[in-house]
Protein backbone atom coordinates (compact mmCIF):
# COMPACT_ATOMS: atom_id res chain seq x y z
CA UNK A 1 0.00 0.00 0.00
CA UNK A 2 1.28 3.44 -0.82
CA UNK A 3 2.47 5.59 1.70
CA UNK A 4 0.35 8.91 2.24
CA UNK A 5 2.14 12.19 1.60
CA UNK A 6 2.44 14.58 4.35
CA UNK A 7 2.20 18.85 3.65
CA UNK A 8 5.75 19.01 3.84
CA UNK A 9 6.49 16.20 1.26
CA UNK A 10 3.85 17.11 -1.32
CA UNK A 11 4.92 20.77 -1.01
CA UNK A 12 8.36 19.85 -1.33
CA UNK A 13 8.52 18.36 -4.68
CA UNK A 14 8.47 21.54 -5.75
CA UNK A 15 12.00 21.95 -5.30
CA UNK A 16 12.97 19.16 -7.88
CA UNK A 17 10.40 20.56 -10.60
CA UNK A 18 12.81 21.38 -13.70
CA UNK A 19 15.37 18.74 -12.78
CA UNK A 20 13.85 15.70 -15.07
CA UNK A 21 14.73 18.33 -18.03
CA UNK A 22 18.73 18.10 -17.04
CA UNK A 23 17.86 14.40 -17.87
CA UNK A 24 19.34 13.38 -14.21
CA UNK A 25 18.04 11.47 -11.02
CA UNK A 26 18.15 12.89 -7.56
CA UNK A 27 19.70 10.50 -4.53
CA UNK A 28 16.69 9.90 -2.48
CA UNK A 29 13.40 10.69 -3.39
CA UNK A 30 11.14 13.57 -3.44
CA UNK A 31 8.69 11.41 -1.23
CA UNK A 32 9.80 10.12 2.65
CA UNK A 33 12.81 12.87 3.36
CA UNK A 34 12.80 14.76 6.48
CA UNK A 35 12.42 14.70 9.97
CA UNK A 36 8.54 14.16 9.73
CA UNK A 37 8.49 11.63 6.95
CA UNK A 38 10.77 9.55 9.22
CA UNK A 39 9.24 9.94 12.31
CA UNK A 40 5.57 9.78 10.91
CA UNK A 41 5.55 7.72 7.65
CA UNK A 42 1.86 7.12 7.95
CA UNK A 43 0.74 10.62 9.48
CA UNK A 44 -2.11 12.23 7.77
CA UNK A 45 -2.28 15.90 5.52
CA UNK A 46 -4.09 17.59 8.86
CA UNK A 47 -0.96 15.74 11.67
CA UNK A 48 1.96 17.41 9.31
CA UNK A 49 0.16 20.44 9.22
CA UNK A 50 0.05 20.82 12.83
CA UNK A 51 4.04 19.32 13.28
CA UNK A 52 4.73 21.51 10.66
CA UNK A 53 5.07 25.17 12.88
CA UNK A 54 6.25 28.04 10.90
CA UNK A 55 9.05 29.79 12.17
CA UNK A 56 8.46 33.06 10.32
CA UNK A 57 8.28 35.67 13.29
CA UNK A 58 8.47 32.91 16.03
CA UNK A 59 9.63 34.49 19.39
CA UNK A 60 11.50 32.59 21.68
CA UNK A 61 11.29 34.92 25.18
CA UNK A 62 13.48 37.35 26.50
CA UNK A 63 16.69 36.42 28.63
CA UNK A 64 19.21 38.76 29.83
CA UNK A 65 22.18 36.91 28.84
CA UNK A 66 23.42 35.00 25.73
CA UNK A 67 25.67 32.29 26.52
CA UNK A 68 27.12 31.43 23.29
CA UNK A 69 29.73 28.82 21.91
CA UNK A 70 32.08 29.45 19.23
CA UNK A 71 33.02 26.80 16.69
CA UNK A 72 35.67 27.45 14.24
CA UNK A 73 38.30 30.47 15.05
CA UNK A 74 39.88 31.40 11.82
CA UNK A 75 40.00 34.34 9.61
CA UNK A 76 36.40 35.95 9.93
CA UNK A 77 36.00 33.73 13.27
CA UNK A 78 38.39 35.74 15.02
CA UNK A 79 36.50 38.87 14.31
CA UNK A 80 33.11 37.54 15.39
CA UNK A 81 34.74 36.26 19.27
CA UNK A 82 36.15 39.63 19.47
CA UNK A 83 32.71 41.36 18.41
CA UNK A 84 30.56 39.63 20.67
CA UNK A 85 33.06 40.42 23.68
CA UNK A 86 32.19 43.90 23.27
CA UNK A 87 28.07 43.12 23.24
CA UNK A 88 26.06 43.30 26.12
CA UNK A 89 24.60 40.62 27.82
CA UNK A 90 26.63 38.42 25.88
CA UNK A 91 29.26 36.03 27.26
CA UNK A 92 31.42 33.41 25.20
CA UNK A 93 31.34 30.36 27.83
CA UNK A 94 32.76 27.75 25.22
CA UNK A 95 35.33 27.62 21.90
CA UNK A 96 36.05 25.12 20.12
CA UNK A 97 38.43 24.47 17.22
CA UNK A 98 40.83 21.40 15.76
CA UNK A 99 43.61 23.37 16.28
CA UNK A 100 44.77 23.98 19.95
CA UNK A 101 46.52 27.41 19.61
CA UNK A 102 43.20 28.84 18.02
CA UNK A 103 41.05 27.65 21.37
CA UNK A 104 43.96 28.98 23.56
CA UNK A 105 43.97 31.96 22.24
CA UNK A 106 40.33 33.09 21.80
CA UNK A 107 40.51 32.09 25.47
CA UNK A 108 42.64 34.79 26.10
CA UNK A 109 40.44 37.16 24.39
CA UNK A 110 37.76 36.15 26.76
CA UNK A 111 39.78 36.07 29.61
CA UNK A 112 41.36 40.05 29.05
CA UNK A 113 37.91 41.71 28.31
CA UNK A 114 36.89 40.22 31.75
CA UNK A 115 35.03 37.18 31.41
CA UNK A 116 35.90 33.53 32.80
CA UNK A 117 37.66 31.45 30.55
CA UNK A 118 35.68 29.14 28.55
CA UNK A 119 35.75 25.63 28.28
CA UNK A 120 38.12 24.78 25.07
CA UNK A 121 37.09 21.68 22.45
CA UNK A 122 39.85 20.79 20.29
CA UNK A 123 39.58 16.49 20.24
CA UNK A 124 39.29 16.64 16.33
CA UNK A 125 36.83 17.47 13.71
CA UNK A 126 33.27 16.44 15.40
CA UNK A 127 34.52 17.44 19.31
CA UNK A 128 31.32 20.30 18.35
CA UNK A 129 29.01 17.66 18.76
CA UNK A 130 30.54 17.19 22.41
CA UNK A 131 30.38 20.94 23.43
CA UNK A 132 26.46 20.92 21.52
CA UNK A 133 25.80 18.39 24.30
CA UNK A 134 27.19 19.05 27.23
CA UNK A 135 27.68 22.93 27.42
CA UNK A 136 24.73 25.37 28.36
CA UNK A 137 24.48 27.41 25.51
CA UNK A 138 21.41 30.01 24.52
CA UNK A 139 23.88 30.01 21.12
CA UNK A 140 26.27 28.33 19.00
CA UNK A 141 27.56 30.31 16.33
CA UNK A 142 30.21 28.63 14.02
CA UNK A 143 32.52 30.22 11.41
CA UNK A 144 34.21 27.07 10.53
CA UNK A 145 34.47 25.87 6.63
CA UNK A 146 31.83 25.47 4.91
CA UNK A 147 30.78 21.71 4.71
CA UNK A 148 30.24 21.85 8.71
CA UNK A 149 28.11 24.67 8.80
CA UNK A 150 24.87 22.72 8.26
CA UNK A 151 26.24 20.09 10.56
CA UNK A 152 27.38 22.26 13.45
CA UNK A 153 23.81 24.52 13.14
CA UNK A 154 22.17 20.82 13.51
CA UNK A 155 23.74 19.90 16.63
CA UNK A 156 22.97 23.38 17.88
CA UNK A 157 19.53 22.83 17.66
CA UNK A 158 18.53 19.45 18.24
CA UNK A 159 20.86 19.97 21.98
CA UNK A 160 18.50 22.60 22.40
CA UNK A 161 20.69 26.02 21.27
CA UNK A 162 20.03 28.42 19.04
CA UNK A 163 22.38 28.41 15.43
CA UNK A 164 24.20 31.01 13.85
CA UNK A 165 26.43 30.52 11.39
CA UNK A 166 28.63 32.34 9.07
CA UNK A 167 27.66 31.94 5.03
CA UNK A 168 27.05 29.68 2.86
CA UNK A 169 24.90 27.79 5.48
CA UNK A 170 24.40 24.68 3.62
CA UNK A 171 25.53 23.19 0.12
CA UNK A 172 23.11 20.94 -0.59
CA UNK A 173 18.93 20.93 -0.98
CA UNK A 174 18.74 18.87 1.52
CA UNK A 175 20.68 20.24 4.22
CA UNK A 176 18.91 23.15 3.08
CA UNK A 177 15.84 21.43 3.94
CA UNK A 178 17.10 19.29 7.01
CA UNK A 179 18.16 23.04 8.86
CA UNK A 180 14.05 24.03 8.37
CA UNK A 181 12.77 21.10 9.53
CA UNK A 182 15.17 20.68 12.74
CA UNK A 183 14.30 24.63 13.63
CA UNK A 184 10.64 23.82 13.16
CA UNK A 185 10.89 20.95 15.67
CA UNK A 186 12.92 22.16 18.29
CA UNK A 187 11.80 25.75 17.77
CA UNK A 188 15.10 27.22 17.87
CA UNK A 189 16.08 29.79 15.54
CA UNK A 190 18.59 28.81 12.69
CA UNK A 191 20.43 32.37 10.98
CA UNK A 192 22.96 32.94 8.27
CA UNK A 193 25.09 36.15 9.22
CA UNK A 194 25.31 37.67 6.02
CA UNK A 195 26.97 40.74 6.76
CA UNK A 196 26.85 42.58 3.25
CA UNK A 197 22.71 43.09 4.54
CA UNK A 198 24.17 45.76 6.80
CA UNK A 199 26.81 47.60 4.69
CA UNK A 200 25.89 50.87 4.78
CA UNK A 201 25.11 51.30 1.09
CA UNK A 202 22.67 48.69 0.95
CA UNK A 203 21.01 49.67 4.10
CA UNK A 204 20.83 53.51 2.92
CA UNK A 205 19.13 51.87 -0.40
CA UNK A 206 17.24 49.89 1.59
CA UNK A 207 15.17 52.97 3.24
CA UNK A 208 14.88 55.17 -0.18
CA UNK A 209 13.39 51.83 -1.24
CA UNK A 210 10.65 51.45 2.09
CA UNK A 211 10.06 55.50 1.23
CA UNK A 212 9.07 54.68 -2.11
CA UNK A 213 11.93 56.77 -4.21
CA UNK A 214 12.85 53.78 -6.82
CA UNK A 215 8.79 53.00 -7.25
CA UNK A 216 8.21 49.47 -7.84
CA UNK A 217 11.34 47.54 -7.76
CA UNK A 218 11.79 45.27 -10.94
CA UNK A 219 15.19 43.83 -11.32
CA UNK A 220 18.63 43.23 -9.47
CA UNK A 221 22.07 42.99 -10.16
CA UNK A 222 24.45 41.93 -7.43
CA UNK A 223 27.49 38.86 -6.83
CA UNK A 224 30.37 38.07 -5.48
CA UNK A 225 33.57 39.28 -7.54
CA UNK A 226 37.08 39.06 -5.88
CA UNK A 227 40.15 38.08 -7.25
CA UNK A 228 40.92 34.87 -4.38
CA UNK A 229 43.50 33.63 -6.62
CA UNK A 230 46.73 34.77 -3.93
CA UNK A 231 44.23 33.32 -0.91
CA UNK A 232 43.16 30.22 -2.69
CA UNK A 233 46.20 28.70 -3.91
CA UNK A 234 47.98 29.06 -0.52
CA UNK A 235 48.88 26.76 1.91
CA UNK A 236 48.31 28.25 5.02
CA UNK A 237 45.34 31.12 4.35
CA UNK A 238 42.13 28.59 4.55
CA UNK A 239 42.96 25.81 6.51
CA UNK A 240 43.02 22.45 4.93
CA UNK A 241 42.94 24.58 1.77
CA UNK A 242 39.43 23.78 1.50
CA UNK A 243 38.73 26.63 -0.18
CA UNK A 244 40.45 25.48 -3.10
CA UNK A 245 39.11 21.77 -2.77
CA UNK A 246 35.52 23.56 -3.60
CA UNK A 247 36.76 24.68 -6.53
CA UNK A 248 38.60 21.44 -7.92
CA UNK A 249 34.56 19.50 -7.14
CA UNK A 250 32.46 22.39 -7.89
CA UNK A 251 30.86 24.09 -10.49
CA UNK A 252 28.68 26.60 -9.99
CA UNK A 253 27.53 30.39 -8.04
CA UNK A 254 29.50 29.00 -5.13
CA UNK A 255 29.37 32.50 -3.07
CA UNK A 256 25.88 33.95 -3.95
CA UNK A 257 24.76 35.43 -0.38
CA UNK A 258 26.60 38.38 -0.32
CA UNK A 259 24.73 40.05 -3.02
CA UNK A 260 21.67 38.04 -3.09
CA UNK A 261 21.02 38.65 0.68
CA UNK A 262 20.81 42.53 0.44
CA UNK A 263 18.96 41.99 -2.87
CA UNK A 264 16.66 40.14 -1.13
CA UNK A 265 15.79 42.25 1.33
CA UNK A 266 15.12 45.15 -0.92
CA UNK A 267 12.96 42.61 -3.35
CA UNK A 268 10.91 41.41 -0.25
CA UNK A 269 11.71 38.00 -0.43
CA UNK A 270 9.99 35.47 1.88
CA UNK A 271 7.81 38.75 3.05
CA UNK A 272 5.25 39.13 -0.27
CA UNK A 273 7.57 37.38 -2.46
CA UNK A 274 9.47 34.48 -3.58
CA UNK A 275 12.54 33.09 -5.78
CA UNK A 276 10.63 30.90 -8.48
CA UNK A 277 13.35 29.79 -10.73
CA UNK A 278 16.88 30.31 -11.80
CA UNK A 279 19.14 29.04 -14.96
CA UNK A 280 22.68 29.16 -14.21
CA UNK A 281 26.12 29.25 -16.40
CA UNK A 282 29.98 29.55 -16.55
CA UNK A 283 32.67 29.99 -18.69
CA UNK A 284 35.47 27.38 -18.58
CA UNK A 285 37.95 27.56 -15.74
CA UNK A 286 42.04 28.67 -16.82
CA UNK A 287 41.89 30.98 -13.69
CA UNK A 288 43.16 29.42 -11.08
CA UNK A 289 46.12 27.33 -13.09
CA UNK A 290 47.47 30.38 -14.74
CA UNK A 291 47.73 31.81 -11.02
CA UNK A 292 49.53 28.61 -10.16
CA UNK A 293 51.82 28.23 -13.23
CA UNK A 294 53.10 31.87 -12.60
CA UNK A 295 53.41 31.72 -8.68
CA UNK A 296 55.67 28.14 -9.87
CA UNK A 297 58.14 29.97 -12.52
CA UNK A 298 58.48 32.87 -9.84
CA UNK A 299 59.52 30.21 -6.62
CA UNK A 300 62.60 30.75 -5.01
CA UNK A 301 62.76 27.97 -2.71
CA UNK A 302 62.03 24.26 -3.59
CA UNK A 303 59.30 23.60 -1.50
CA UNK A 304 57.26 26.67 -3.09
CA UNK A 305 57.94 24.87 -6.74
CA UNK A 306 56.69 21.80 -5.21
CA UNK A 307 53.65 23.31 -4.12
CA UNK A 308 52.65 25.29 -6.63
CA UNK A 309 53.66 22.90 -9.63
CA UNK A 310 51.45 20.15 -7.65
CA UNK A 311 48.36 23.18 -8.18
CA UNK A 312 49.31 24.06 -11.79
CA UNK A 313 48.01 20.90 -12.95
CA UNK A 314 44.70 20.13 -11.32
CA UNK A 315 41.85 20.30 -13.22
CA UNK A 316 39.51 23.14 -11.58
CA UNK A 317 35.22 22.32 -12.14
CA UNK A 318 34.65 25.74 -10.98
CA UNK A 319 34.49 27.52 -14.12
CA UNK A 320 35.92 31.43 -13.90
CA UNK A 321 32.90 33.30 -14.15
CA UNK A 322 29.29 31.96 -13.63
CA UNK A 323 26.02 34.05 -14.16
CA UNK A 324 22.96 32.98 -12.39
CA UNK A 325 19.48 34.71 -13.65
CA UNK A 326 16.87 34.37 -11.13
CA UNK A 327 13.35 34.89 -11.66
CA UNK A 328 10.88 35.68 -8.53
CA UNK A 329 7.16 34.45 -8.34
CA UNK A 330 6.12 38.02 -8.72
CA UNK A 331 8.25 38.29 -12.30
CA UNK A 332 11.49 40.43 -10.48
CA UNK A 333 14.71 39.69 -12.14
CA UNK A 334 17.97 39.09 -10.28
CA UNK A 335 21.45 38.70 -12.05
CA UNK A 336 23.88 37.26 -9.07
CA UNK A 337 27.54 36.38 -10.42
CA UNK A 338 30.32 34.76 -9.07
CA UNK A 339 34.12 35.83 -10.24
CA UNK A 340 36.79 35.01 -8.12
CA UNK A 341 39.30 32.87 -10.40
CA UNK A 342 40.43 36.27 -12.70
CA UNK A 343 42.62 39.30 -11.78
CA UNK A 344 39.77 42.03 -11.42
CA UNK A 345 39.01 44.76 -8.60
CA UNK A 346 36.68 44.00 -5.56
CA UNK A 347 32.58 44.19 -6.30
CA UNK A 348 29.48 43.20 -5.65
CA UNK A 349 28.13 44.60 -8.92
CA UNK A 350 25.06 45.93 -6.90
CA UNK A 351 22.35 47.57 -8.86
CA UNK A 352 18.94 48.25 -7.84
CA UNK A 353 16.31 49.61 -10.63
CA UNK A 354 12.72 50.47 -10.00
CA UNK A 355 10.00 51.64 -12.03
CA UNK A 356 10.59 55.82 -10.85
CA UNK A 357 14.67 55.00 -10.89
CA UNK A 358 18.15 53.14 -10.26
CA UNK A 359 21.13 53.60 -7.87
CA UNK A 360 24.37 50.84 -8.36
CA UNK A 361 27.11 51.06 -5.85
CA UNK A 362 30.38 49.78 -8.16
CA UNK A 363 32.81 50.68 -9.05
CA UNK A 364 31.07 54.07 -8.29
CA UNK A 365 28.09 55.16 -6.27
CA UNK A 366 25.47 56.64 -8.48
CA UNK A 367 21.81 57.28 -8.87
CA UNK A 368 18.95 58.57 -11.16
CA UNK A 369 15.63 59.25 -10.00
CA UNK A 370 13.08 60.43 -12.36
CA UNK A 371 12.34 64.06 -12.12
CA UNK A 372 15.20 64.48 -9.67
CA UNK A 373 18.06 63.82 -11.86
CA UNK A 374 19.12 65.09 -14.20
CA UNK A 375 18.64 64.24 -17.80
CA UNK A 376 19.83 60.63 -18.26
CA UNK A 377 22.82 61.12 -16.69
CA UNK A 378 23.80 59.56 -12.94
CA UNK A 379 23.89 61.55 -9.99
CA UNK A 380 26.49 61.40 -7.25
CA UNK A 381 24.79 59.56 -3.93
CA UNK A 382 26.70 61.70 -1.20
CA UNK A 383 23.73 63.69 -0.90
CA UNK A 384 21.63 60.85 -0.48
CA UNK A 385 23.67 58.67 1.93
CA UNK A 386 23.69 61.66 4.37
CA UNK A 387 20.10 61.87 3.73
CA UNK A 388 18.78 58.00 4.00
CA UNK A 389 21.10 57.17 6.66
CA UNK A 390 19.64 54.14 7.76
CA UNK A 391 18.30 53.81 11.56
CA UNK A 392 20.14 50.93 12.30
CA UNK A 393 23.69 52.78 11.56
CA UNK A 394 22.10 55.74 12.95
CA UNK A 395 21.69 53.88 16.16
CA UNK A 396 25.06 51.33 16.01
CA UNK A 397 27.44 53.83 14.50
CA UNK A 398 29.60 54.22 17.45
CA UNK A 399 29.90 50.76 18.74
CA UNK A 400 30.78 49.76 15.30
CA UNK A 401 34.02 51.42 14.61
CA UNK A 402 36.82 49.58 14.10
CA UNK A 403 34.87 46.25 13.76
CA UNK A 404 35.18 43.86 10.46
CA UNK A 405 34.22 45.30 6.88
CA UNK A 406 33.57 49.10 7.94
CA UNK A 407 31.61 47.69 10.78
CA UNK A 408 29.25 45.86 9.34
CA UNK A 409 30.52 42.58 10.69
CA UNK A 410 29.67 44.16 14.16
CA UNK A 411 26.30 45.34 13.64
CA UNK A 412 25.48 42.13 12.46
CA UNK A 413 26.22 40.78 15.48
CA UNK A 414 24.92 43.52 17.65
CA UNK A 415 21.54 42.41 15.85
CA UNK A 416 22.01 38.85 16.65
CA UNK A 417 22.73 38.85 20.08
CA UNK A 418 19.85 41.65 20.71
CA UNK A 419 17.45 40.29 19.16
CA UNK A 420 17.74 36.75 21.51
CA UNK A 421 18.21 39.34 24.51
CA UNK A 422 14.75 40.71 23.50
CA UNK A 423 13.12 37.02 22.40
CA UNK A 424 12.24 37.99 18.93
CA UNK A 425 12.82 36.86 15.86
CA UNK A 426 16.18 37.87 14.33
CA UNK A 427 16.48 39.66 11.45
CA UNK A 428 17.17 36.90 9.06
CA UNK A 429 15.54 33.55 9.80
CA UNK A 430 16.14 30.21 8.34
CA UNK A 431 13.91 30.59 5.67
CA UNK A 432 16.12 33.10 3.93
CA UNK A 433 19.10 31.31 5.13
CA UNK A 434 18.10 28.29 3.04
CA UNK A 435 16.52 30.47 -0.02
CA UNK A 436 19.95 32.87 -0.46
CA UNK A 437 22.49 29.53 0.10
CA UNK A 438 20.16 26.41 -2.18
CA UNK A 439 21.30 28.82 -5.01
CA UNK A 440 24.62 27.25 -4.94
CA UNK A 441 23.38 23.41 -5.32
CA UNK A 442 20.56 24.73 -7.86
CA UNK A 443 23.21 26.27 -9.98
CA UNK A 444 24.96 23.13 -10.53
CA UNK A 445 21.91 21.23 -11.13
CA UNK A 446 21.25 23.95 -14.08
CA UNK A 447 24.65 24.32 -15.13
CA UNK A 448 25.33 20.01 -15.26
CA UNK A 449 22.01 19.82 -16.83
CA UNK A 450 23.02 21.81 -19.45
CA UNK A 451 22.05 25.45 -18.21
CA UNK A 452 18.65 24.17 -17.91
CA UNK A 453 15.48 26.02 -15.77
CA UNK A 454 15.37 25.28 -11.91
CA UNK A 455 12.73 25.44 -9.78
CA UNK A 456 13.67 26.94 -6.06
CA UNK A 457 12.33 24.98 -3.19
CA UNK A 458 9.26 26.77 -0.93
CA UNK A 459 11.03 26.35 2.24
CA UNK A 460 8.42 28.22 3.83
CA UNK A 461 5.31 26.54 2.31
CA UNK A 462 3.48 29.16 1.32
CA UNK A 463 4.61 31.67 3.75
CA UNK A 464 6.31 33.64 1.72
CA UNK A 465 3.02 35.17 0.48
CA UNK A 466 2.67 36.89 3.84
CA UNK A 467 3.93 40.82 3.12
CA UNK A 468 5.49 41.77 6.51
CA UNK A 469 8.39 44.40 7.55
CA UNK A 470 12.34 43.35 7.62
CA UNK A 471 13.27 43.38 11.56
CA UNK A 472 15.61 45.94 10.29
CA UNK A 473 12.50 47.98 9.68
CA UNK A 474 11.48 47.74 12.90
CA UNK A 475 13.44 48.18 15.72
CA UNK A 476 16.53 50.55 15.36
CA UNK A 477 18.90 49.23 17.65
Amino acid sequence: MAKKITRRNFLRTGAFAGLGMAGGRLKGAAFGHGLFAKSHPQASLEDATQYSASMIGYNSGAKNLIKVGFVGIGNQGSGHVNNLLKIEGCQITAVCDIRPERVKWAQRQVVRAGFPEPTGYTKGDLDFKRMCAEEELDLVYNSAPWRWHAPICLSAMENGKHAASEVNIALSVEDCWKLVEVSEKTRKHCVMQENCCYDFTEMVVLNMIEQGLFGEIMHGECGYLHDLRGLKIHPTFYQGMWRAHQSLKRNGNLYPTHGIGPMAWCMDINRGDAFDTLISMSTKSIGLNDFAEKKYKQAKTEEDKKFYSEWRNRKYALGDVNTTLIKTKLGKTIICKHDTNLPRPYSRAFLVQGSKGLVRKYPTEKIHIEGLSRGHGWEDMTEYRKKYEHPVWKAIREKAKGAGHGGMDFIEDYRLINALRKGISPDIDVYDSTAWSVIIPLSEQSIAGGNVPVKFPDFTRGGWKESRQLGVSKWSA
